[in-house]
Order: C-alpha cells, then structure tokens, then sequence
C-alpha cells in the first residue's frame, strides 16, 4: 500500500484512548459516539465524534483524509510528491502551499535531530522493505550505493517560485514520517469548522483527543506494553486537547539469521537505529509535532532525545527502555499512572 504508513502503520507502543463507562451530562453531547472506521492512509482510521447530529462531519473528515492521501503519496501517480520525485535531478516542481510548508517543516526537524529525521530515506527504506512481504536485509554494496542521495540538506526549496527539487537522480522525498501527523491536524480544523467539540481522532496510531470526554473529564490515553499482546498496557496519561504520537522497534522488525532489524533506520549508516531505545511516545499540541519528534528523539537516544525534549515548550516524551525502564519527561513526572509494576520509571 502507500509508503505514508511506513515509519508509523504498526508502531510499537499501540495507543489506546480508554473509554470509561460515564454518562455525558453536557448538552449537545453523546453517551455513545458518532464512529466510522477505514481503511486509509495504508492503515485502519478511527473517527469518533460525541457532538449530536455530525454524522456529516465524521463522513467529510474521511473525504478530506483521501484527499490529502492522494496529495502527499509518493504511491499516487498524480501526487506532489510524485511529481516531485519524478523530477529528482532534472527540474525544481511547483507545489501547493501546504506542501511547501510541509517540506521545509520536515527539514527543520530534520535539522533539531542532527540529521536522525531525514524527508529523504525513501531509496533507504525501498531496500529494506520492512513491513511488507518482500522484506530483505540488503547487501551493503547496496546500502553503500544508495547512501548518497539519503540527504535532506539536499533538498532545494524557492520560497519565490513555491518550487521543490531534489538535485540527484534517483533521490526520493517521503513524508511518510509527518504526513499523518499533518493530516490528524488537518482534520482537527475541520472539526472545529464543522463545531466539533468532542472527538477522538485515530489515524492508525496517531491519536488526537479533542476536547473533554462527555462526563467532562479529561480523556484517558493509553500506552500498550511492547512486550504483550494488544490491549495490555504499560500505563495510560490523561489528555485533553492534545495529540500523542508513538514510535518503535518490535512491532515492525525483519529477523536473518538470528538478528533483529526494526524499522526506524539511520540514514547515515543505512542500518536500524541501535540505542537502548524500545519506543517513545510524544505528547504535544500539534499531531505533526509529535509524529516528527518521535521519530526525531528515537534516534538521539534517551539521554540527547530527552535532552532535546525539554528545550521544546508544549511537547512530553515517555521513553521505554530495552530494560524496561520507564523515563518520563519533567512534564509527565506527575501525570502518568504506570499499570505495569515489572516496569520501574524515573519517578521511584
């Protein structure tokens, strides 16, 4: 399907917004949700809305989902970014605004990580192929061809002109690490446009919570242990009004002789990410925040990614260790509930 899905279809720590049994006492508002559930994006889209009579909303918010998908999919013949790679190496390409910004949004984290976010690593990740049937550990022959055009300092953008190029051949953008992200909080402006004011926004591990739950309670997020099976939590953090975004290495791996190889791969050495790392998750204002700065602090590290964390206003990190450890940054310490007691956090 669509390479949108690849740094986050099937992440490691699955979220789940856990809907306590209350009963809504605010007028205008739903015991049950509006729910409508697709296969989007190269992955399952759940919309719940809790506003009366928004039927029609949930529907347009998945119509403004396709369409974005056709916008920014590499897979869509007639999209940007197709058009944009089409071109590597021969021409610069007019693109929308919301395009252009999102270009030079993915290379400014690309810029906060030193490199470890790069909107460029589409050759990488079509050799590796994680996640789909097709799977390979690539020869390092091959790793060593392609390494040279995975550069997002590469990319040229003409802030005059709105224009976009990638000046070596073969080069690819993939937006598949902020499109959904973008997209989540594209369709939280459509709700508010739509007078949407209680809703759970699910594109495929990409959670965003609006507004309060209809008891008026905040919403209750959880984080799935990456060592079970789906549905056994690790802890869960209470959100409103927030997005929470999550990356890691077991739920997509490849295994050659023996040895493990997750999916969140370092464009400079064109080999998965190999830190004490299992996953993160990221609490922020903004879903293409959190979708970028997962990505972005999982490969820093713990101690350089929970540094950068706290340099960011509006923006949490809940980092699980290989080690079962549990680090929280300074602005969770007090709110996240661990349900796991074989897992020790930075609080005890």
């Amino acid at each position: 399907m669509m390479r949108l899905r690849r740094n986050k279809l099937m992440s490691l720590l699955l979220l789940t917004v856990l809907l306590l049994s209350a009963c809504g006492n605010d007028d205008g508002l739903l015991d049950s949700p509006i729910k409508e559930t697709g296969f989007v994006l190269g992955t399952v889209v759940n919309l719940s809305v809790y506003d009366e009579g928004k039927e029609a909303a949930v529907s347009g918010a998945f119509d403004l989902i396709s369409d974005w998908e056709a916008v920014l999919s590499d897979e869509v013949a007639t999209s940007e970014v197709s058009a944009i790679n089409k071109n590597a190496g021969k021409e610069p390409v007019k693109v929308s605004e919301p395009v252009f910004n999102l270009v030079k949004e993915a290379i400014h984290y690309g810029e906060l990580s030193n490199g470890g976010f790069d909107v460029t690593t589409g050759p990488l990740t079509n050799l590796w192929r994680i996640g789909y049937d097709d799977a390979r550990k690539p020869s390092q022959a091959e790793i060593d061809d392609t390494l040279p055009i995975v550069d997002y300092t590469k990319i040229e953008l003409d802030e005059t002109n709105q224009t976009v190029y990638l000046p070596s051949e073969n080069m690819e953008l993939d937006l598949g690490g902020i499109a959904k992200g973008f997209i989540a909080d594209e369709v939280v402006k459509y709700f508010d446009a739509e007078d949407v004011t209680t809703a759970i926004i699910d594109l495929g591990g990409n959670v965003y919570v609006k507004g309060n739950r209809p008891s008026g309670e905040e919403w209750t997020v959880g984080v799935q242990n990456p060592y079970l099976g789906r549905g056994q939590l690790l802890g869960r953090i209470r959100a409103s009004d927030l997005s929470v975004v999550t990356s890691g290495i077991y739920e997509r791996y490849l295994e050659v002789d023996g040895e493990q190889y997750h999916h969140i791969l370092d464009p400079k050495t064109g080999y998965p990410y190999d830190n004490e790392i299992a996953g993160v998750t990221i609490v922020s204002e903004t879903s293409v925040a959190g979708d970028a700065l997962s990505t972005s602090v999982f490969s820093l590290g713990l101690d350089d990614g929970l540094a950068l964390i706290e340099t960011l206003e509006d923006v949490e990190a809940v980092f699980v260790t290989k080690d079962k450890r549990i680090v929280l940054s300074s602005g969770l310490t007090n709110q996240f509930e661990v349900l796991n007691e074989n897992f020790e956090t930075n609080e005890s």
